[in-house]
């Protein structure tokens, strides 16, 4: 098998399954565990993938991006220690925004019940889970669905973020970049991003470890633009401090 068609087959393996392991690709084509760390260099070099740990990360493009569903299934325990990290830094906060994807939606599970708070949400799944809450009042951007990630986008979304000031925002990225900021793959995703950090006084950035030092298709927010990253601690401490010197604190749990 040449190498152009081994890396073929390498990056189809880890767009399916949402992670490959050298280990695991090196038996699966016959081939020593070099060879597949070669390869996965070169995807790495053409970014369609980030390696980290003896694995390798599908990065989500223009052609390629994960479904909600299939986000639920990875990094799981990860996820939920952002999540509950995040949620701790509400404090005082009366207005929240909260993006799409499975890692804000998890943040918004946690949020207080206890007092009144607004919740915005381009998110269909998150407007449904806040909402169970008599405390809650949450108001959902209209727009086009996406059916992959179950979010509303376009212009009306944008629109309505542009009239608010939101007190703290959650969001998410497809790729994080101390180069290249803050990316999405899909242009209408990052118009709404980008007015949801325009329209938030804080800004907290969930995401795990795997998204750092990849980059998509569409930038919506510097590094800088954010107050707060919470990741997990599969980001090194050394680079975990290459992005606070950018302004944000890095929290890893």
């Amino acid at each position: 098998m040449r190498a152009e068609e081994r890396q073929q087959r390498i990056l189809a393996l880890a767009r399916q399954h949402g992670r490959i392991e050298v280990t695991e690709a090196a038996s699966e084509f016959g081939v020593a565990r070099e060879t597949v760390r070669r390869d996965l260099s070169e995807l790495e070099r053409r970014g369609l993938i980030r390696r980290t740990h003896g694995a390798a990360y599908p990065v989500e493009s223009a052609g390629f991006e994960t479904t909600l569903a299939r986000r639920e299934t990875l990094q799981v325990d990860e996820k939920r220690r952002i999540a509950a990290a995040a949620a701790a830094l509400v404090g005082e906060a009366e207005t929240v925004f909260v993006d799409e994807g499975y890692t804000p939606e998890l943040v918004a599970t946690l949020l207080p019940t206890d007092r009144p708070l607004t919740v915005i949400t381009a998110s269909l799944r998150t407007a449904s889970l806040v909402a169970a809450s008599e405390s809650t009042t949450v108001l959902l951007a209209g727009g086009r669905v996406r059916s992959g990630t179950q979010a509303t986008v376009g212009s009306w979304a944008r629109d309505m973020l542009a009239r608010f000031v939101i007190d703290l925002a959650f969001l998410g990225a497809n790729g994080v970049s101390r180069e290249h900021g803050l990316t999405t793959p899909d242009p209408a995703v990052a118009e709404v991003k980008e007015q949801a950090v325009r329209s938030s006084r804080r800004r907290v950035l969930v995401g795990v470890h795997s998204k750092f030092g990849a980059s998509s298709f569409c930038r919506f927010a510097e590094v800088r633009d954010f107050d707060t990253i919470v990741t997990d601690a599969g980001l090194s401490a050394p680079e975990a401090h290459r992005y606070s010197l950018l302004g944000p604190q890095v929290l890893r749990v």
